[in-house]
């Protein structure tokens, strides 16, 4: 793994950080997954952008320019020197008074890692995973806008450890409608009555980076694409069923709450995957191949 704090390469295993970060403390910060394809930092002006939302929506200053952060994140991933990798960035309030107030701390930090990542089990992913849709909910919108990627991801993180003592891969989370929100940490797809289908932001889905490329690829191939609302039960009777992001990449679900989804054939998930796979492994180049 490479580690850049503040625009300086360090040694990983030896970052400091102040321990009144409210980064820390509080879950005070933002951050991006972000994914190496091809040597190339996949799509990285939109998530730049989606930082510089994040950043706003909670009063938090970015201590660079988009240029400059952008050039820490290129920094980094020169440094790693892998073709595929997946890198995390995060900016931090800084360190700050034992108390929750933001005007107490210093100076944003922030941290830009490179590495891999391992979110399901390889042999799991032929058959696709298993989902169970957990207890909790997705805070609604004006509660918290699901379009800011905060520090604090607690609601996905109990979500994925109520999965996972349930013994599945996967935790399905629901809004107070009982609408699809997304899972732990992905965005959920559909393929149902003939269309794609994709939960909206106003029902709890962060705008994923994947989720648009998915998108975008889907609408190349012809397929009807659309984003909509869709219930547990909805979900359950789709043809088929996966899972996107940065960390995820494309997951097929094999099962949601014990019940199979579908026949088990994934023709449409097969066509967008191999296409997603063949954007990516070009990514970059002159001509990219889009399907």
């Amino acid at each position: 793994m490479k580690v850049s704090l503040n625009g300086r390469i360090v040694d990983g295993e030896h970052v400091r950080l102040n321990v009144r970060d409210h980064g820390l403390l509080y879950g005070d910060g933002v951050f991006e997954g972000i994914r190496i394809y091809n040597g190339r930092v996949f799509r990285l002006a939109d998530h730049l952008r989606r930082l510089a939302l994040s950043a706003a929506y909670i009063g938090l200053e970015l201590p660079y320019s988009l240029e400059g952060i952008g050039a820490i994140v290129e920094e980094t991933a020169a440094a790693l020197g892998k073709r595929e990798a997946y890198m995390r960035l995060l900016v931090t309030r800084g360190a700050g008074g034992l108390g929750v107030d933001p005007f107490s701390c210093e100076a944003p930090q922030v941290v830009c890692m490179a590495g891999g990542i391992a979110m399901y089990d390889p042999k799991d992913l032929q058959a696709g995973i298993d989902m169970v849709t957990t207890s909790g909910r997705k805070p609604p919108p004006d509660v918290l806008n699901p379009e800011i990627k905060s520090l604090n991801y607690l609601n996905s993180v109990m979500a994925k450890r109520e999965a996972r003592l349930r013994g599945a891969q996967e935790g399905l989370v629901l809004n107070l409608h009982g609408k699809v929100a997304e899972a732990s940490a992905a965005n959920v797809f559909a393929w149902t009555d003939g269309a794609l289908v994709t939960p909206p932001t106003v029902d709890g889905a962060l705008p994923g980076i994947t989720r648009a490329t998915v998108i975008e690829l889907a609408r190349e191939l012809g397929i009807e694409t659309r984003t909509q609302s869709i219930g547990q039960a909805g979900l359950m009777r789709a043809e088929e069923v996966f899972l996107t992001g940065s960390g995820a990449r494309l997951v097929p679900v094999g099962r949601l709450d014990t019940v199979a989804i579908g026949s088990g054939n994934r023709p449409v998930f097969e066509r967008i995957d191999k296409a997603f796979r063949e954007y990516t492994s070009h990514y970059g180049e002159a001509s990219p191949v889009a399907a």
